[in-house]
């Protein structure tokens, strides 16, 4: 079998990105150059490497095969590069992926303990959704993920083996409400009253599902703006164009004007947080690092 590390690279990206065209704008190719290189890998593999989906891309378990050796592989390629080169090797660098509320939530507190306690760690951090740091885990970008889970709380994705998941906490979701608007003074609200309020929602799609209408509304709520950055969402909202669905640990870091209400006549909406990472015996810095964001938790 005739694969070049480049080739290893492309698997590496389709299976973080879940699409090819995804893929193609993260390494600087067209899409088409990636589907010819996918299918070269399949050639070369004597399998199908990637199962074609309507929400985008996957990898058998050929596939998950030759990217688990993959990554060996790649890892192999830069130490020598690195040894060849002279440079320094990366000592006891982390890469941590966080869902898209965590960041502001948590990684200081992570970051400033472990630098108190665990100097010689470097951490290096990225945010995404859910599924997204799933499979960036699987493609081996990142060494460590804190996913966000609703319920019946199903592991994260499909793949096998198993994410290794740890349960580090639970949150509540409330809604942000402008301080001086329609509900100001309040520290609850029904859910028939949020049934005609004006939302801030973030798109979303099967695959990426993300916060902004309260679940389970009576009706069809109005979505009146939508926003992927969580400073628009809430700026907007404490502007009075809207009310959006975040989690309670979110309180400290709330611009001013916004403020959270809990909702009643409705069942609560409780979020479990997750570490993740691939399964078998995680390095000692990856263990540090997740005990950190446990206790922080």
């Amino acid at each position: 079998m005739d694969i070049s590390t480049g080739s290893l690279r492309v698997l590496r990206q389709i299976a973080e990105s879940g699409s090819f065209t995804a893929a193609a704008g993260q390494l600087g190719y067209t899409q088409s150059a990636i589907s010819r290189q996918a299918a070269a890998l399949e050639q070369a593999a004597g399998a199908a490497l990637f199962e074609r989906r309507p929400d985008g891309v996957r990898l058998t378990d050929a596939g998950l095969t030759l990217l688990r050796h993959g990554r060996t592989i790649l890892d192999a390629a830069a130490a020598a590069e690195r040894e060849l080169s002279g440079a320094a090797a990366p000592a006891q660098v982390v890469r941590l992926g966080v869902f898209l509320s965590a960041g502001a939530a948590i990684l200081p507190t992570v970051l400033a303990r472990l630098a108190a306690e665990q100097p010689q760690i470097t951490v290096r951090t990225r945010e995404g959704t859910t599924p997204s740091l799933a499979r960036a885990l699987r493609a081996g970008s990142i060494d460590l993920a804190v996913l966000s889970s609703r319920p019946p709380h199903r592991p994260p994705d499909t793949e096998s083996p198993r994410l290794h998941l740890r349960v580090a906490g639970e949150v509540e979701l409330q809604v942000a409400v402008a301080a001086t608007g329609r509900f100001a003074g309040r520290t609850a609200v029904d859910a028939d009253e949020l049934a005609t309020a004006d939302w801030i929602d973030t798109p979303s799609t099967g695959a990426e599902p993300l916060l902004g209408v309260w679940p389970g509304l009576p009706g069809r709520p109005t979505v009146a703006h939508r926003a992927r950055d969580w400073l628009t969402k809430l700026h907007l909202v404490a502007a009075g164009f809207g009310v959006t669905t975040v989690p309670a640990r979110l309180a400290p870091v709330l611009p001013p004007g916004v403020a959270l209400v809990r909702v009643e006549g409705a069942p609560p909406e409780i979020r479990r947080i997750l570490v993740a990472r691939l399964p078998g015996r995680a390095a000692p810095a990856v263990t540090a690092v997740a005990e950190t964001v446990a206790a922080a938790l």
